[in-house]
């Protein structure tokens, strides 16, 4: 997925899981699940959220976050182009 500012949410998605989890993910998959499938932990979730804070300028709030969020890669990506749109708003 990509968002409005053209960054390719799945791609930094990638690469913080990468970082965190310590090994490559050359096939990650929208369904892939973070817990079962890539044997992410409470405190991998924690990295994760500090590594896309920090890659895509992301402010995440954690009352938004409900364990939907991460069942999978692509709910999560989801979640971060949701993010990413409603930052983006226009104050009013």
């Amino acid at each position: 997925m990509t968002n409005t500012d053209g960054v390719n949410t799945t791609d930094a998605l990638r690469q913080a899981l990468e970082e965190v989890l310590k090994k490559d993910l050359p096939e990650l998959t929208p369904q892939m699940r973070l817990f079962s499938d890539l044997a992410m932990d409470s405190t991998s979730v924690i990295e994760l959220l500090m590594a896309l804070e920090d890659t895509l300028g992301l402010q995440i709030d954690p009352d938004e976050l409900t364990p939907e969020v991460f069942e999978t890669v692509g709910a999560l990506s989801e979640y971060i182009d949701s993010s990413l749109a409603a930052g983006q708003e226009p104050a009013r």
